[in-house]
């Protein structure tokens, strides 16, 4: 929220300066995000009024002003803006003014016609953006007056950056409670008295739903100037706090709407039919906002309507067809009260973000609606005059938020502050934010003012008490405490040893989403039933995710798109399932390896990595378990995968992941130009490590046999171990593949393995017929099981 420093200081002068007044609001928890000045600095600028306007006699698009600046002589200036006419009043820059930017105003002659300074424009003073013609001021603007001082442009805008909770300072009213309590000075209310009614008129209105609107407040006031103008002191507050001002009526809505944080709505009266209804929207209703935008309505949706339809969106926006418009001269003010329970998310839903929503889904005080009516109608009036019909309001008091009270105990605020603060201390900082205090057995007795939504527990009284007090003011004390050993577990292993293992073979760890675009995630899971959020932050992040992969595939994409073409990456974190009517979350560690297999240098050239690359990463990493022969890597079909190569990765009979190429079909749908490879594995299970035990080292020799056997193509290397280990027992300590041959004397479909049986004994040398019954034993299994034939 941006607001005017001076305006601040209109309702406590807190007796610091910009500098302090920006820590203390930070320190008091109103985290300011920056400050500047209202305008850049210039000097020599007066307000001058044009006496006589006639064209150039040499150039066309060229005037000759005479220009009274209050001095003894009026200026002769030569101006070429299109709007500079007669009796108008602008800004004026004398020689030797300053601007801007450093341009320095001097005599000169433009066209052979003498100018003894500048009529300057929004843009040329840094005070907007409007470079199409000089600045006009308004006509009571005082000749000879300092811009400066006129315009009191020696002001500051500051930016505070508000967290949800604090609703109440989406204000100027809001901050300088803030102010006046950090300052220790007294709160200035302006001048507000109950205006008397000079007309009898009313409108009817009817609240249907009580719950939602507890309190609406209106009146009507006839015969407004359509020809009335905004104040420029109006404007310039407007225009300090980020708003542009449009009209009379919707200037004064907004103005009250920063000063004392209630947001309220001008109607046409005239545009009325019958009276107005609070009521919530029918089932796909059609409004049209006043950005001419069309939406169609929930019926959770709460609208001000009348008998002819919705004409505003409750909360959020007014409608188009009942707004105020330059020949507006009957007004309807409108000021409720809406449960922030009921406008939230309704504007996010439709694409809105306005600042009547943002006030009213944080909460605004349910007991300041006439105030904000009767001051509505006091500004309106002053400028553009009307008869005033008597407030109307309708309230359901049963339903109007009431704060309950909260206990805070003395020892609980010593002991969460850590610092001793004096009873009167604490009755002071907490009256003195509008809450009431009764003193009880071990504490106080609380009651927070109806405009702090925020204050439910005992911490939020405490947090108050702190950050008043000061958190500088809180004596730092040392930590102190038992040092504790937890045990390790050596049957998992660590998250972090495993990522480790992935870093140190060269990966890094990325973070995403887990949020995930619904028509990317489904082409890579169809048959996986998706998990819609109720209210999903943006329609590209509408689903929750039942992998990894779609994350790691847009974390390749983008750094493909900047031209970075080697990737090894991996993310560790939870997917999302449905499992027996309920939504299970699996802790999942998942890896992408795409590009060259080597990073580009001299001794190497630029071959593409394969899925043998990722796999051998990936087995390093299951070998921490101490169990590697527990894994095996099945080959099947994924949706998501090349087929031919995707595998199920498998610990003893348990599924616990998948392998594989992507399929090029997706990499077409996200737009990835290389083959990426992928791996994803579920944690709990591939986690479990199997607890080291002890074995003495023989010291008899080691016997090794090789052999080659010719088999089909299709049985893998993976079921040629199994067997050999079945068949020679105890006396086998390692099988070594060191060959794999095709071609000439083996027949098609066949291929020729080799392999080197390492057999040794713990307590004995090994005898030839020991040796000689392992590799008959290993051969004949080979025969059976796998059609094997020994090669000589």
């Amino acid at each position: 929220m941006k607001f005017s420093e001076a305006w601040l200081r209109e309702w406590v002068d807190p007796g610091m300066s910009t500098e302090t007044l920006v820590h203390e609001l930070t320190m008091a928890g109103l985290e300011v995000d920056g400050f500047e000045p209202v305008a850049p600095a210039f000097e020599k600028v007066v307000v001058g009024q044009v006496t006589s306007c006639v064209a150039h006699p040499d150039a066309r698009k060229l005037s000759v002003c005479i220009v009274d600046v209050g001095g003894s002589k009026p200026l002769q200036i030569v101006c070429g803006a299109p709007n500079v006419v007669e009796g108008m009043k602008s800004p004026t820059a004398l020689v030797g003014a300053r601007l801007p930017g450093g341009t320095k105003i001097r005599k000169a002659a433009l066209r052979g016609m003498e100018s003894r300074g500048m009529l300057c424009s929004e843009i040329e003073l840094g005070l907007g953006g409007d470079a199409d013609g000089i600045m006009a001021l308004p006509a009571d603007a005082p000749v000879g007056a300092d811009l400066r001082d006129y315009l009191s442009l020696d002001d500051i805008v500051i930016d505070v950056d508000l967290t949800p909770n604090r609703g109440d300072c989406f204000s100027v009213l809001g901050i300088a409670r803030e102010t006046a309590v950090k300052s220790r000075k007294e709160l200035s209310w302006p001048d507000l008295p109950a205006i008397v009614p000079s007309c009898d008129d009313t409108l009817p209105v009817e609240v249907r739903a009580p719950e939602a609107c507890p309190r609406f407040c209106g009146r009507v006031i006839r015969g407004i100037d359509p020809a009335a103008e905004t104040p420029l002191w109006m404007k310039e507050k407007l225009r300090r706090s980020g708003l542009r001002p449009i009209s009379p009526v919707v200037d004064v809505t907004n103005y009250v709407m920063i000063e004392f944080g209630q947001p309220l709505h001008g109607f046409d009266l005239d545009t009325l039919e019958e009276g107005i209804i609070v009521r919530w929207a029918d089932r796909r209703e059609k409004l049209i906002l006043l950005d001419g935008r069309e939406v169609t309505l929930d019926d959770d949706m709460l609208v001000i309507a009348d008998h002819g339809g919705p004409r505003a969106l409750a909360g959020i926006m007014g409608g188009d067809t009942s707004g105020v418009s330059e020949e507006t001269v009957n007004v309807f003010f409108e000021v409720a009260f809406f449960n922030p329970a009921i406008i939230s998310g309704r504007a996010r839903r439709l694409g809105l973000h306005t600042d009547a929503s943002l006030r009213f889904e944080r909460g605004v005080d349910p007991r300041g609606q006439r105030r904000a009516v009767e001051r509505a109608t006091e500004l309106l009036t002053a400028i553009a005059g009307g008869r005033v019909g008597p407030v109307i309001e309708v309230a359901d008091e049963s339903k109007i938020p009431v704060r309950p009270p909260v206990a805070l105990r003395r020892a609980r605020l010593a002991a969460v502050t850590g610092a001793e603060v004096a009873d009167r201390e604490v009755v002071w900082i907490l009256e003195s934010l509008g809450m009431t205090v009764t003193e009880g057995d071990d504490g106080w007795i609380v009651t927070p003012p109806s405009w702090r939504f925020d204050i439910a527990i005992e911490e939020d009284l405490i947090e108050e008490v702190a950050r008043v007090h000061g958190y500088d003011a809180i004596p730092e004390t040392p930590v102190r405490g038992d040092t504790l050993f937890t045990p390790v577990s050596e049957t998992v292993v660590p998250a972090t040893r495993m990522a480790r293992t992935l870093i140190d073979r060269g990966y890094q760890e990325v973070i995403t989403y887990s949020f995930v675009d619904e028509r990317l995630q489904s082409p890579l899971f169809p048959e996986t039933e998706p998990i819609r959020l109720a209210n999903p932050i943006s329609s590209d992040l509408s689903h929750m995710r039942v992998s990894l992969w779609p994350g790691l595939l847009g974390v390749l994409r983008q750094n493909l798109s900047r031209q970075q073409e080697r990737a090894r990456i991996f993310e560790s974190g939870l997917r999302f399932c449905h499992e027996a009517g309920e939504i299970r979350q699996i802790g999942s560690l998942a890896g992408l390896m795409a590009g060259p297999r080597w990073p580009e240098q001299w001794s190497a050239d630029r071959t593409a990595c394969d899925l043998f690359d990722l796999k051998g990463d990936l087995e390093a990493m299951l070998a921490l378990t101490g169990a590697p022969e527990q894994f095996c890597f099945i080959p099947d079909e994924h949706p998501a995968l090349h087929p031919g190569q995707a595998a199920r990765i498998r610990r003893g009979e348990v599924d616990v992941g998948w392998i594989g190429a992507l399929h090029p079909k997706h990499q077409v749908l996200f737009d990835i130009s290389i083959a990426p490879y992928l791996f994803e594995i579920d944690m709990d299970i591939t986690s479990e490590a199997v607890i080291p035990e002890y074995r003495n080292i023989s010291r008899f020799p080691a016997v090794r046999r090789d052999l080659a056997v010719a088999l089909e193509e299709r049985i893998s290397s993976e079921s040629l171990i199994k067997e050999v280990k079945k068949a020679a027992g105890d006396l086998l300590r390692e099988v070594r593949i060191f060959d794999v041959y095709r071609g000439d004397r083996i027949d098609s479909g066949l291929k020729s393995v080799a392999f080197g049986l390492i057999l040794q004994e713990s307590s004995r040398t090994l005898t030839d017929d020991d040796v000689d019954g392992v590799v008959q034993a290993v051969i004949s299994r080979l025969e059976r099981n796998l059609k094997a034939k020994i090669r000589d």
